[in-house]
């Protein structure tokens, strides 16, 4: 469906067309959003397909391609982690792995975030002790490094264990993560006995510590275990908003779970909301590994074509079930339990919010309850690699997918205004030329020079429909004595320390605070870890390595002339000189 511009509105398959498409232009019985999207459709255009699963895979890449205002949206294309073990090494590493799966190993997971494969890493790394460093570091080591001293890793790299022992650890690393817990614990039980017969000891002890955590690990979880790969949904539904929510299972063992949101279209149900949720969740999500089982909390329409188009993907069949029991009737209802409590958050959050932007509409005597505001704010180490932030917050709070960050150059080291003026230039001409919202507030972290300078930038760009904020720390600079700085410089406002608006402004400038710091954190440490001899253009590692030790580190190499740059292997006169004229620049 299409409006009067050309611009999709609504993508759908159906398999009778003409029942579909009268149930939208009946006389009555429709909801308002319905109507509201049959006043706006201008044309119809249909496609037709040989079978109801490959309708179903057009539909997916449609909305995925067009993004049609009226189908349910799933923003999650992100692929997700995995805990990824080489094969091809004498000592194989394990490590976090998220793209594209090309490296020759095993792959467990998917995990719902990167902090849990850190969680497990993190265990494994104090249980087994396998080798987490990349193999440049593995290579090149010719002492044992930390983790070998607080008894993190057994120093593969300086022959400090041989093939058979560390072949031992990636086995029971490798159990572990196939959810073979019990086998493991009798596994380990045994070798201590026998190390302990043949009065080894220290090594009885080590098997002792490995099947103590085991065992902690095994009180601390809650669902635990049946067999089997599956994603487990639940859904629920409070004052128009949805909470879908997917446990993780592998194994038999749940990995971890998380929520998704999805905005409602057309006044939908439960049932129907989920069976536009599941093909976006699967289907238009390349990346995302599709499970042998998928249990539901209810039946949805569609379901069996849904499960074709998934083993056809997953080239192995793939069943949905919603009429379970025992431990998967569980896992059901803790999902359906985790969809209601984090709707409830989030709804109850929403209102806070809320009462917050009215009376931040109060205090400024706005017009209208503002809808989106950005913060921005300035971070550097006296000067070295300054980094601008700019922050959104809507309806709904913080909303990270609309930050930015904005990397200074060409300006006096130190000088705030001038980096405020470029972040300000820079991000205000894209939002002119129709790159992003234009926010309704703009907040600037300062006194009336910071103020200032966005006031001349605005004015610049001819942005009138703007409110512009300055927050200054008041005389103390301490949080609740702010000043704000309104009505383009001529007037001062100071709140209430207890005010929901000062709150809102604080929190709004605390994470561009925040925002800013971690960005140039990150820049500032790229910089430092990088080494010049990276930026000569023909200079790769090889060559870096062997200046470095021929000259004994970068400061022999800086101090080196063309001809003793020219005497090292694989240095050629003119990559001397290319060498020698980048170092004196930098």
């Amino acid at each position: 469906m299409y409006d009067y511009n050309s611009q999709p509105l609504y993508v759908g398959k159906a398999k009778n067309l003409k029942n579909r498409l009268s149930s939208y232009f009946r006389k009555t019985g429709l909801t308002p959003k319905t109507e509201a999207l049959v006043k706006r459709i201008s044309s119809i255009q249909v496609t037709l397909t040989q079978t109801e699963t490959e309708a179903l895979i057009l539909e997916q890449n449609l909305i995925k391609s067009q993004r049609p205002p009226y189908n349910i949206l799933l923003r999650d294309d992100k692929s997700y982690p995995y805990i990824f073990l080489s094969s091809n090494d004498d000592f194989p590493r394990i490590s976090l792995h998220r793209g594209a799966k090309k490296k020759k190993g095993r792959y467990f997971g998917p995990f719902p975030n990167v902090s849990s494969v850190k969680d497990s890493l993190n265990l494994l790394q104090k249980t087994f002790r396998v080798r987490q460093c990349e193999d440049s570091v593995f290579k090149n080591r010719s002492r044992p490094c930390l983790q070998y001293q607080i008894n993190r890793c057994t120093a593969p790299c300086v022959g400090f264990i041989n093939n058979e022992s560390y072949g031992e650890d990636v086995k029971f690393t490798e159990m572990f993560l196939d959810g073979n817990n019990q086998e493991l614990m009798n596994t380990l039980a045994a070798r201590m006995e026998s190390a302990s017969e043949n009065l080894e000891f220290e090594q009885a002890a080590v098997f002792r510590d490995q099947i103590a955590s085991l065992r902690k690990i095994q009180a601390d979880r809650v669902v635990e275990s049946e067999q089997g790969d599956m994603d487990v949904f639940g859904i629920s539904q409070a004052r128009g908003g949805f909470c879908i929510h997917v446990l993780f299972v592998r194994n038999g063992r749940v990995l971890g779970s998380k929520s998704y949101f999805p905005k409602e279209k057309l006044d939908q149900q439960k049932s129907e909301v989920l069976a536009a949720f599941l093909p976006q969740f699967y289907i238009a999500n390349t990346h995302r590994e599709i499970p042998a089982e998928v249990l539901l909390p209810h039946p949805v329409e569609d379901a069996d074509i849904v499960a074709d188009a998934l083993a056809q993907l997953r080239s192995a069949k793939v069943i949905m079930k919603h009429n379970v029991r025992g431990q998967r009737l569980k896992w059901l209802q803790l999902a359906n339990q985790s969809a209601e409590q984090n709707l409830i958050s989030r709804v109850n959050n929403r209102e806070k919010v809320q009462q917050k932007y009215e009376a931040l509409q109060d205090a400024l005597q706005l017009p209208e309850l503002p809808a989106r505001m950005e913060c921005f704010d300035i971070s550097h180490s006296s000067g070295e690699k300054t980094v601008a932030s700019c922050v959104v917050f809507d309806e709904g709070g913080a909303n990270p997918s609309d930050y930015r960050r904005f990397n200074i150059n060409d300006i006096t080291a130190g000088d705030d205004y001038a980096a405020m003026r470029q972040a300000l230039e820079r991000r205000y001409k894209r939002l002119c030329e129709g790159e992003g919202k234009m926010p309704d507030i703009l907040l600037v972290d300062g006194g009336k020079g910071q103020f200032n300078v966005a006031k001349d930038v605005l004015s610049e760009l001819s942005v009138n429909n703007v409110e512009l904020v300055g927050i200054a720390k008041g005389t103390t600079r301490k949080a609740g004595f702010e000043t704000l700085i309104v009505d383009g410089g001529n007037s001062e406002i100071t709140l209430d320390s207890t005010s929901s608006a000062l709150h809102l402004l604080q929190e709004i400038r605390d994470e561009a605070h925040r925002f800013a710091i971690t960005g140039h954190r990150q820049r500032r440490d790229k910089a430092r870890k990088t080494s010049s001899l990276e930026s000569v253009p023909g200079v790769g590692a090889k060559r870096r390595k062997e200046l470095l030790k021929h000259f004994g580190g970068l400061q022999g190499v800086k101090a080196a002339s063309i001809e003793d740059l020219a005497k090292v292997q694989g240095i050629s006169r003119n990559l001397a000189e290319e060498i020698y004229q980048t170092l004196r620049m930098s």
